[in-house]
């Protein structure tokens, strides 16, 4: 279809698209705060009810000492027929309580800036500017469209990932509407993530009177912190990362208990499994007699790979870009995302759909004005074209 007047209609709405932008990021929502997720929800679900979707919300009904979520919202639009599209914004940002008053929304140069701007209520809104340009447009080639708004992306989705894992399968194709990158890339691929946490137990003694009578947890870390870090660059595109490390008690002690916290990113599945053997292996060899180690892993997220599938969604937002008079690149970036899911589940994906942004989880985090219309234009064009 021609892109020029979908681009006139999201232009035509870009005051109220940085109205709305303006009100959720005067929101605190981080992810563990769920009555201030569940205000941004509230506003999804609205959005949902004026376009004519139908509306699902579920509210999280959190296990035994875990921490509460806020609802996730999922809207399904129907139109004539064609592909079936999923889209995935996240609602929740990293921020604490009273961000949002410290340092509310605001534009200056061209440039907006806020608690989430960009990670990701601009994406957020961008999904639904979208569609309704698509139905102004009367644009409705496609067998339905599903839009999974999540409450707890930023704590690696563990209430919605199931969710969106099973929807995947059922959809041509999955845009993922976290913000373009800096420079204005979209994404293409992204690492894959592991979290370890490995636990070393030996049996303490005191360090003055009779040392060699205890087993040392914290030396056993140490050597397994040694050869963790020494992973770097043994396989192409992995990163492996001692980010936490504790043990011991108080000096005149040898610590009988040491705990390590370890993320792993890889490029490929194949690499990142290789690698999580590799650290169990690590972990086991830096013991000695005496002590035990533990180590447990979360796969958090499988590699995003950029397949001959989203290749040729990449090639599509090409030339959908060049329609619109402007042109795109892709990348691939070390941070997870609900791509790397939807890709998982075997869902040719493109991720980075949002409008341009940066510094995200930063107090500078930023969003490039000027870049709202052409992006939703692209995403409108994307979804038309699916």
């Amino acid at each position: 279809m021609d892109v020029l007047p979908l681009r006139a209609e999201v232009a035509r709405r870009e005051v109220s698209f940085l109205e709305a932008l303006e009100d959720m990021v005067n929101i605190d929502c981080g992810s563990f705060s769920p009555d201030g997720v569940n205000h941004i929800a509230d506003r999804c679900e609205q959005r949902f009810r004026e376009g004519g979707w139908q509306v699902e919300r579920r509210p999280h009904v959190p296990a035994d000492g875990e921490a509460p979520l806020g609802d996730l919202v999922i809207g399904t639009l129907r139109g004539d027929g064609g592909s079936r599209v999923l889209l995935v914004g996240h609602m929740d940002t990293v921020f604490d309580e009273g961000t949002a008053a410290a340092r509310p929304f605001r534009i200056e140069g061209g440039i907006a800036r806020g608690p989430g701007v960009s990670d990701m209520k601009a994406g957020l809104l961008a999904g639904f500017a979208a569609v309704e340009a698509l139905q102004q447009a009367g644009s409705t080639s496609f067998d339905r469209i599903t839009y999974v708004c999540n409450p707890d992306e930023e704590v690696g989705s563990p209430f919605s990932g199931p969710v969106i894992r099973e929807l995947a399968p059922s959809h041509d194709v999955a845009f993922v509407l976290e913000c373009a990158r800096a420079n204005g890339d979209i994404v293409s691929a992204r690492k894959g993530v592991t979290d370890h946490v490995v636990v070393f137990r030996g049996l303490a003694a005191h360090a003055g009177v009779e040392p060699e009578k205890g087993r040392h947890a914290v030396l056993a870390a140490a050597r397994a912190t040694v050869a963790l870090q020494a992973l770097n660059g043994r396989w192409p595109g992995v990163s492996v990362n001692v980010g936490v490390s504790r043990g011991g008690t108080r000096p005149n002690v040898v610590p009988d208990l040491a705990e390590l916290q370890v993320d792993l990113r890889a490029t490929t599945w194949e690499a990142q499994e290789t690698a999580e053997a590799e650290i169990v292996r690590a972990c086991q060899d830096a013991i000695e007699e005496g002590v035990t180690v533990e180590v447990r892993a979360d796969g958090w997220h499988r590699p995003m790979e950029r397949s001959a599938a989203s290749a040729r969604l990449v090639e599509r937002a090409v030339a959908i870009a060049g329609d619109l008079g402007f042109s795109v690149r892709d990348a691939a970036t070390g941070g997870a995302s609900d791509g790397n899911t939807t890709s998982a589940a075997g869902t040719p994906t493109l991720d980075g759909l949002g409008p341009i942004g940066g510094a995200a989880h930063a107090v500078d985090e930023w969003l490039d004005v000027e870049s709202i219309t052409p992006r939703v234009s692209l995403l409108a064009g994307l979804i038309a074209s699916a």
